[in-house]
């Protein structure tokens, strides 16, 4: 009998690939029993496996401290060391003061200014830990990630890096309602999502 491991499609789309190997497994795991195989376990939105990479990504940052730091005891310092150890994965220029660059959205030229994570990316990176803790059994009271040192400073880096770039993240108030969904949101995933496969993999 085949295990869920063989018959799961990660990070599939067509329903065809699914059926058909579940239909194999049915055929030659038993025909002389008409057995019904359990339904394999939905697949996880592209939302939801994100925010599980996410959050095993942050505990295994906590395991790699000295001394190691269990999830029961972090808070938002650790949170907040977190992300400024993610800034050396950057792929976003951010200019300093006295960058002749500074506050062009378009320099003509490189710098040496440092690479940073994208403030987009950080913030809904936080998004996912936040609801990634309760998930697992953390209180909303106890949440590290809802804590107000963490929403300053990203205010703090959302700020300066738009003052940096020349960009504003202002939202625009829309007269329609919903429509467009920013793309920053998917670009700022794979980014992180790339950081944290060079994370796992180190």
């Amino acid at each position: 009998m085949m295990s869920n491991d063989q018959i799961r499609v990660e990070g599939g789309e067509g329903s065809s690939s699914r059926s058909s190997t579940t239909v194999l497994v049915a055929q030659s795991d038993d025909h002389h029993h008409h057995h019904q195989l359990p339904p394999p376990p939905p697949q996880l939105s592209r939302y939801e496996s994100q925010k599980r990479r996410d959050w095993n990504t942050y505990g295994q940052y906590l395991k790699n401290q000295r001394p190691p730091v269990p999830l029961s005891q972090c808070n938002y310092n650790h949170v907040l060391e977190f992300l400024r150890y993610l800034d050396q994965f950057g792929k976003t220029k951010v200019h300093l003061h006295g960058c002749p660059f500074f506050g062009q959205p378009e320099p003509p030229g490189p710098c040496t200014c440092p690479l940073r994570q994208a403030w987009g990316s950080l913030d809904a990176l936080i998004g996912r830990l936040r609801a990634a803790y309760e998930e697992n059994g953390g209180l909303p009271e106890n949440n590290p990630f809802a804590s107000g040192a963490i929403r300053v400073y990203l205010r703090e880096v959302r700020d300066f890096q738009a003052k940096s770039r020349g960009i504003s993240y202002k939202k625009k108030k829309k007269k329609r309602k919903l429509q467009i969904k920013s793309s920053t949101t998917h670009v700022d995933d794979q980014a992180t999502s790339a950081t944290f496969d060079h994370l796992q993999s180190s």
